[in-house]
């Protein structure tokens, strides 16, 4: 195999692990907002 489908091959496969750190970062933000506001009695929207 060349280098540049082994590079191709590894940025494909990168893409998904960054999308689900990014995911995983954004829903644990989510759901510390959603207990904060629940403690308080705050509504989120």
């Amino acid at each position: 195999m060349s280098a540049g489908i082994i590079a191709l091959t590894a940025y494909t496969l990168v893409w998904p692990v960054l999308v689900a750190i990014v995911m995983i970062v954004i829903g644990r933000a989510f759901v510390q907002e959603w207990k904060e506001a629940r403690d308080e009695g705050i509504d989120l929207v």
